[in-house]
């Protein structure tokens, strides 16, 4: 049995171990980790809150939130309180999945598994959102949260005149491409972030394994970019899509 020590690079997420019958990809792995430090993050900033002296990180997540709040509300007004916790969990959830991809030893701590009657070398961790999976389903909750709170704010009936209208019969044509062109954004969403991010991750890659790591770093700088504009470009996206999804049709 062959093995290789080549630089390994795969699109989809590799399987690691299996619990239970259920197959654990690096991926998920990761995402499980930061799950929990976010979690425990968010139980000290609960506890802070219950102290008369509050400590630093308490008002560095309050800022955040507010900055947060800020933003959405340039372009939901009045309804920023409604959506206001779905569009901050996802920027923080999309935000903190793409920087962990970025962590020393993500990437460059390695397994040995057998694939295809070979041994090769994977990564044990991987960015949750360099996976498409992953961004297929944030990208589907997006979309079909939209259209679910178009119609609990219109109606029924104030939702589908908002492609189809009696009175005009070019609607019945531009209104069968508005809804194609709805659901056409979970492909967009999907790739667009899965995109951006993987091939971060491959470029770090790639650099890391030709030249020192000191001279990597500014492209790591620019990945830490990168991640925040992909977070801030699909929650910003996700608030102009429900804002005009909400919004009755003249």
């Amino acid at each position: 049995m062959k093995e290789h020590n080549t630089l390994h690079i795969s699109i989809k997420a590799e399987k690691i171990f299996h619990v239970f019958g259920f197959d654990i990809t690096n991926s998920f792995f990761l995402s499980l980790l930061v799950f929990l430090i976010f979690t425990f993050g968010a139980l000290i900033y609960y506890y802070q809150s219950k102290l008369k002296n509050k400590g630093s990180f308490y008002y560095f997540v309050n800022f955040i939130i507010g900055s947060l709040y800020n933003l959405f509300y340039s372009v939901l007004k009045e309804k920023t309180d409604y959506f206001f916790p779905l569009l901050a969990s996802f920027f923080i959830f999309i935000l903190i999945q793409n920087w962990a991809g970025l962590l020393p030893g993500v990437g460059s701590i390695l397994l040995k598994v057998k694939e295809n009657e070979e041994i090769v070398k994977i990564p044990l961790f991987r960015a949750n959102t360099a996976d498409l999976n992953t961004t297929f389903a944030l990208a589907i909750i997006s979309v079909f949260l939209s259209q679910f709170f178009a119609i609990r704010y219109l109606g029924f009936k104030g939702y589908i005149e908002k492609f189809y209208r009696l009175k005009d019969p070019m609607s019945f044509f531009i209104g069968t491409l508005e809804i194609i062109s709805e659901f056409s954004k979970i492909i967009s969403f999907a790739f667009r972030l899965f995109g951006n991010i993987f091939a971060g991750e491959v470029l770090l890659v790639i650099i890391a394994f030709l030249i020192p790591f000191f001279l990597s770093f500014p492209f790591l700088i620019l990945e830490l970019f990168v991640g925040f504009i992909q977070a801030l470009v699909f929650s910003m996206l996700t608030t102009v899509f429900i804002s005009v999804a909400v919004t009755k049709h003249h």
